[in-house]
């Protein structure tokens, strides 16, 4: 059980643990491409924070046994992004047609202590100003402000309701995060299919390149197969004319994030809202991973509740998201689960590199605490009701209300104590990965 009251832990039993959380983890995804987990495990290795964007696993099994005074029945089963870190927010464009800056990447979503959100984000916070050479005290105070937005807008919720409808867009807000969806605004369709497809006489299909992977007759009638399974997985009242799901082109691709090492992943273009060029729609079919709360959580009505891994991933996306993207949805191929999704050319992430003050930070972290609140309090609004059968806001505020003070301490001091743990952590991790002591990515000599 970790404790955060303890001191930062640089023994060699924590190194085994780091290494043995990894392996069980991992251990099918090494087996089955140790290539892609060596670059993913290279990756992690270049710095704390990358360390700890790779290692959602060795979080839930810090935290999954420490003492948590804001879990009840209700808090402890809400709908969770599942690995919530300052870098998995950006923008997208919802159903409605509106740009859009809100948590994205629900690979890891699940059902748990609305707490772990919280405390990940707050740990990446305290890890990315650590990083930039903040003081503790400036770290403090960031981390503070973005759990006092959580609060406060969980109890705008629970007050005054309206979760469904709010979100952060060019209207109501400014400063960077204003900036982040101005720029989505510039991206266009047409310039993404520029950039990953060609022109086949009057038609397009995918560019040949180091990512893209050209089938056999044999794989591409396997996932054409998928893709029609797939197609009855959409929503009725979300569905396009069939005519718009007629597929041009496929090849398969793979998982480049740190995240989505080994993932098997395929690329479909399909024709799009109408037949003019510039409409095609780009679809990203990748298996789904078992998420990281999944390791933690016990209740085996929750995942008995899920096809598999894809599905859950689809379900819980639009659990989190009051419009999701009308094209999500899921399928199977070889008895393991995908998650279908648009590759949507109006994302942007939100660029930490260029936000180097306090005083820059601050401002986004309001955002990033509202968005938190907003994903975790429309989740009831949109999901199973057997999983989560009350409302959210009013569960979370129940338990906070009066405290806030103290629960932002709490989160504040985690934060800190867990953000050197996992400096300390990724030490220990590059000396067991350069060392070999990671079972099936150990690498040949030179």
């Amino acid at each position: 059980m970790y404790d955060f009251h303890g001191a930062t832990d640089h023994s060699p039993e924590r190194r085994a643990f780091i290494v043995d959380t990894l392996e069980s983890a991992f251990a099918d995804l090494m087996a089955s491409d140790p290539s892609a987990f060596r670059v993913k495990f290279r990756k992690m290795a270049a710095n704390p924070f990358a360390f700890y964007r790779g290692s959602a696993a060795l979080f839930y099994a810090d935290v999954a046994d420490m003492p948590d005074p804001w879990s009840d029945e209700r808090t402890s089963r809400v709908w969770i992004q599942g690995d919530l870190h300052a870098e998995n927010f950006g923008t997208y464009m919802d159903s409605t047609g509106r740009l859009v800056f809100d948590v994205n990447d629900f690979d890891e979503a699940y059902l748990g202590h609305f707490t772990w959100d919280v405390l990940r984000l707050v740990a990446s916070i305290a890890l990315l100003g650590w990083q930039k050479a903040l003081s503790d005290d400036d770290i403090g105070t960031l981390v503070a402000r973005c759990v006092r937005s959580y609060a406060d807008q969980v109890r705008q919720f629970a007050t005054e309701g309206g979760d469904s409808e709010f979100s952060l867009k060019l209207d109501n807000t400014d400063g960077t995060v204003h900036d982040v969806l101005q720029n989505a605004r510039l991206h266009s369709r047409a310039a993404m299919l520029t950039s990953m497809t060609e022109r086949h006489g009057y038609d397009r299909r995918f560019s040949e390149g180091p990512r893209v992977r050209r089938l056999s007759d044999e794989e591409r009638d396997k996932v054409l197969a998928a893709y029609e399974g797939y197609l009855h997985t959409i929503p009725e009242d979300l569905r396009f004319d069939p005519r718009n799901y007629s597929v041009k082109d496929v090849v398969g691709s793979g998982g480049f994030g740190i995240g989505s090492a080994g993932l098997p992943a395929y690329s479909l273009l399909i024709e799009g809202l109408s037949e003019a060029w510039d409409n095609d729609v780009v679809l990203s079919v990748k298996q789904g991973n078992v998420a990281a709360p999944s390791r933690v959580v016990t209740d085996e009505h929750i995942m008995a509740s899920f096809e598999h891994h894809g599905h859950r991933t689809a379900v819980s996306q639009r659990a989190l998201q009051a419009h999701a993207d009308p094209l999500l949805g899921h399928t199977e191929i070889d008895g393991a689960g995908f998650v279908v999704t648009e590759v949507s050319p109006y994302t942007n992430d939100l660029d930490w590199n260029r936000l180097t003050e306090p005083s820059e930070i601050a401002p986004v972290l309001d955002y990033l605490g509202r968005a938190t609140a907003k994903a975790h309090c429309v989740s009831d609004s949109h999901a199973d009701s057997t999983l989560v059968g009350w409302e959210t806001e009013e569960a979370v505020l129940a338990v906070l209300d009066g405290r806030e003070d103290e629960f932002t301490r709490w989160c504040t001091d985690f934060a800190h104590a867990y953000a050197s743990q996992t400096r300390a952590d990724h030490s220990l991790f590059v000396d067991a990965f350069r060392n070999n002591a990671i079972r099936g990515v150990r690498s040949s000599r030179a």
